[in-house]
């Protein structure tokens, strides 16, 4: 579904990423490895419209898009789950499920009940303000606000950092569920190396903004996974 080719990004006069090629397709986890400051989190900004990038291209379905804004990338169907999560603290959990709105045509805004299927506390919670949940319950929030804006390709980055294992667990299962149903390519950064491993069809590991190592076969490749993350 998702195509990323040739792509460079720069922050002022430093180039963050060179030429990367990265592909996910529907039902399946590409998970993106590396220590910190390789350019994980900058190339899903890029995919997701939140940051430029200087060169290469992002093809959904075949489609060019070009260099898409945040809200453009959101009306094609890729939903972004930032590191940090983002939710609106002031906001109600209603209200920031409904931020997802934006990007949906009038007569499909509203909240599906799938959403409380995978994340049950968040239907208790609903007028509960985003700042008063716990670091787990803002990330299932963050996620659920994503699912509301019906994605074909949802990126996720880092969605462990900071959880409870428990709520780990959970969001595991709810990204197995969503992989299996085929209907989205998931694309995952993660840090949390057994998570990642566990959950991935394919592995693409960065290092100072390339390629550094690919595999289709995380489990069988999961030492030079490992050493190609460590170097």
């Amino acid at each position: 579904m998702l195509e990323v080719s040739g792509l460079t990004l720069r922050y002022g006069q430093s180039q963050i990423l060179h030429g990367i090629d990265l592909k996910a397709e529907r039902g399946r986890v590409s998970a993106i490895m590396g220590t910190n400051g390789v350019g994980k989190t900058s190339l899903l900004k890029a995919v997701s419209g939140r940051h430029p990038f200087h060169k290469g291209s992002i093809r959904l379905d075949g489609r060019d898009l070009g260099h898409p804004s945040a809200y453009s990338a959101a009306q094609a169907g890729i939903a972004y789950v930032p590191q940090g999560r983002e939710i609106f603290p002031l906001l109600t959990v209603r209200e920031n499920l409904e931020i997802g709105f934006s990007c949906l045509p009038r007569e499909a805004r509203e909240v599906p009940g799938r959403v409380f299927e995978l994340f049950p506390i968040l239907k208790e919670f609903l007028g509960r303000r985003g700042g008063d949940l716990s670091g787990g319950q803002q990330q299932q929030l963050a996620i659920a606000r994503a699912l509301i804006t019906r994605p074909r390709v949802l990126l996720l980055d880092e969605p462990t950092e900071g959880i409870q294992p428990n709520i780990i667990q959970q969001i595991g299962a709810v990204i197995r569920l969503l992989r299996d149903e085929g209907e989205m390519a998931i694309v995952l950064v993660e840090q949390y190396f057994d998570f990642a491993v566990g959950l991935a069809d394919t592995i693409t590991v960065l290092n100072r903004g390339e390629v550094n190592f690919r595999t289709d076969a995380a489990e069988r490749d999961r030492q030079k996974v490992l050493d190609s993350v460590s170097i």
